[in-house]
């Protein structure tokens, strides 16, 4: 990699003090769920969309819990002295957190209560609760109940013969109380809500809906007959999700995945408890009591729980109050004549090609180079690395075991610790191996999160490698609603690099040193590091766009290069621990975080050299996880029409004053004020029409 003929930047002395210098991450991520519920509380944008957010925001906190609480929990259990960077304890941390999110809840719960239930009832999308529901609805209801609902139902007492049962993760439950007429003994019993049934019962008249759990609620005595309801109350438990801790180095890793996902669908410690501030002190008691929780793990909500269900409000028939659904474009260059598809190979051959999701198709990018290699009787192998997919129904998927039918080498590195999804991969990555696809899980003790194909193709007396490195998964439903960025390209040194890099993940080797390519965990942190510090000279220029700012060693070459006179740029979407524009350490550091209807999930670098910009993209996030325990691959882009490209991509993103935010010294995010009106969402839409229709700058 060259790093040009700067002279070693000299260091100047950080003034602030290490405690003020970082911005605690869990605290950032809590400001990157308080900006989507921002997007919630926007009355310009369409109704279902504002529920949409209010259901993304609910569903990052259930995540936020599951994975980085539970997290400063164990912290806590195994007495863990060592400070988070801005010197915060585990305690400390779980103290603030308490904090915020109690504030945060009760602008959700008021948003949802006050705004958001009153408007939707306006459009003809009534979300009424069970003492709502008038006579002929109740009917209705009944037989709902009769047929579909009690069937599924399992009450569970507790009582000295009937221990407190198991409650699940994430799960939504009935804390019920009841007495026995004749001895007059009170009891309790728990129904779960089941999630395999739609959360919310349209009734007859209208546009109507009332929760399962209410629906349930309003039939108990059909579960406890000849009991007296005393009283029942919704109640909800999130429990620790995360299997990073999973042994890594066990022999069979597979067979390790699948005993820890047991074990913890019963044993995970639960992290929080949401309640019905009505609930008795009686119940309450009991719940903490057996679930082992603290006062502080306990979180009233004034209002209905599981707010992420209402994402089943936005596949309503109303695009009336939705946005309008944007249909990707394809690029010229991928075109075919009429109704011919193009030879992907031939216009690779010709240069590399850059896609924008979802701006530019998923399918006739990506997705069609998968296919067009599975069908080419001259491809001998195709090698993909997949983290996060749509199953067995994905095209991609299909086309590789159609490319093993065929007797094509096909290799699927699958990672089965991709959070969330440990148990989906298991199953379709046995279903690509019953294709005979040679499925890899990995190396040892490393997740692998590299967005890498490579396709091995026979042309005449030579083999030509065809790749694609991206910025996200292989999924095309993802690439519908998530921003990424593509590359694909014949380039020979990136062909061999992707080609040694299959090696070390399927193999064994040592590789370390790569032509063209920057992979975690050998070249990336030494590499990028170089390059933020090449640019620390007046006059130097970074721009980097991430998901996440968290790591040390980055965010102080980051420091030492603004001291040093270069201006950076950093757009961030989530986490971000760097505290710019502080006079001394980072005035010269500006930090934007865009917040719109597709999820931000690009990684792009850009550093100035001199006026000879270089760019890079890949799957890595600035975070200790990604830099040292991932494996993540970042390719540099030649091509002058793509570095263009990405440089307006990045352009647009910084010039965006509608969805666009920026942090503060004092680590405050607030919106940046609207003078030109610029949507960087909007502006690429167009962008891509522009292309569509042979006007404007084309896409690489």
């Amino acid at each position: 990699m060259a790093v040009g003929a700067h002279p070693e930047p000299e260091r100047l002395p950080v003034l602030a003090p290490v405690s003020s210098r970082y911005i605690n991450r869990e605290l950032s991520r809590l400001d990157f769920d308080e900006r989507v519920l921002a997007m919630a509380e926007d009355p310009k944008l369409p109704l279902l969309e504002r529920v949409r957010f209010l259901s993304i925001f609910s569903q990052n906190l259930d995540d936020f819990f599951q994975v980085r609480v539970a997290g400063l929990k164990e912290q806590v259990l195994a007495a863990v002295a060592v400070a988070s960077p801005d010197g915060m304890s585990p305690p400390e941390q779980l103290k603030a957190i308490r904090t915020r999110v109690e504030g945060l809840i009760r602008r959700q719960v008021g948003l949802f209560n006050r705004d958001l239930v009153p408007a939707l009832a306006q459009s003809g999308i009534e979300l009424v609760r069970g003492e709502e529901v008038g006579k002929r609805e109740l009917t209705q209801l009944h037989t709902v109940f009769r047929e579909q609902i009690f069937p599924v139902l399992t009450p569970l007492a507790v009582d000295p013969g009937h221990p407190f049962p198991y409650i699940s993760h994430l799960s939504l439950n009935l804390a019920v109380r009841v007495r026995d007429p004749q001895r007059r003994q009170p009891r309790f019993a728990r129904v779960k809500v089941p999630p395999v049934l739609p959360r919310f019962i349209a009734l007859v008249e209208g546009e109507r809906y009332v929760p399962l759990e209410d629906v349930i609620a309003l039939h108990l005595h059909a579960l406890f007959p000849g009991m007296e309801i005393v009283a029942h109350h919704p109640f909800r438990v999130t429990r620790d999700g995360d299997l990073d801790d999973v042994d890594s180095d066990a022999e069979d890793l597979l067979a390790a995945i699948q005993t820890e996902l047991r074990r913890r669908r019963r044993h995970a410690r639960v992290v929080r408890l949401e309640v019905d501030p009505g609930m008795s002190a009686e119940v309450l008691d009991l719940l903490t009591r057996e679930l082992e929780l603290q006062p502080a793990d306990v979180y009233q909500i004034d209002g209905l729980l599981d707010m992420g269900s209402l994402s089943v409000l936005t596949q309503l028939d109303r695009p009336d109050l939705k946005e309008e659904t944007w249909t990707p474009t394809t690029q010229p260059r991928l075109r075919g004549i009429g109704a011919e598809a193009p030879d992907l190979f031939a216009v690779l051959r010709s240069g590399d090609v850059l896609a924008h999701h979802p701006y530019d198709s998923f399918a006739t990018s990506v997705e069609a180079l998968v296919d067009q290699a599975a069908s080419d009787p001259d491809v001998l192998a195709i090698k993909q690395t997949l983290y996060r997919t749509s199953g067995p129904a994905s095209p991609i998927v299909r086309a590789l075991i159609r490319a093993a039918e065929r007797g094509k080498q096909v290799v699927a590195l699958v990672e089965i610790k991709a959070r969330g999804d440990e148990q989906a991969n298991i199953g379709w990555a046995r279903a690509l191996e019953e294709a005979n696809v040679h499925v890899v899980y990995g190396l040892l003790g490393l997740k692998t999160h590299a967005k890498v194909t490579l396709v091995v193709r026979r042309e005449g007396g030579h083999i030509q490698h065809y790749l694609h490195v991206g910025t996200g998964n292989y999924n095309p439903n993802t690439a519908r609603g998530y921003e990424d960025v593509s590359l694909l390209s014949a380039d020979s040194d990136l062909g061999a690099d992707v080609t040694e890099l299959f090696n070390l993940l399927t193999g064994y080797s040592r590789q370390s040193r790569y032509r063209k390519l920057l992979v975690a965990p050998t070249n990336l942190r030494a590499g990028i590091t170089q390059l933020i510090e090449r640019e620390g000279v007046v006059g130097g220029r970074i721009i980097i766009k991430v998901n996440n700012l968290i790591d040390q060693e980055i965010i102080d070459a980051l420091y030492a290069a603004s001291q040093s006179g270069a201006q950076v740029d950093l757009l961030v979407r989530s986490m971000c621990s760097l505290r710019p524009g502080v006079p001394g350490l980072s005035e010269r550091i500006r930090v934007r975080s865009i917040v719109g209807q597709f999820l931000e999930h690009s990684r792009i670098f850009s550093f100035g050299n001199g006026g000879r910009p270089e760019y890079y993209l890949g799957s890595s996030d600035l975070m200790p996880r990604n830099l040292d325990r991932r494996v993540e691959a970042v390719v540099p882009v030649s091509d002058s029409r793509l570095r263009h490209r990405l440089q307006q991509i990045l352009d647009t993103a910084l010039a965006d004053d509608i969805l666009a935010w920026e942090l503060g010294p004092d680590g405050s995010w607030r919106r940046v004020s609207t003078v030109r009106g610029i949507n960087s969402h909007n502006r690429f839409k167009e962008l891509a029409i522009e292309s569509a229709h042979g006007n404007g700058v084309a896409h690489a």
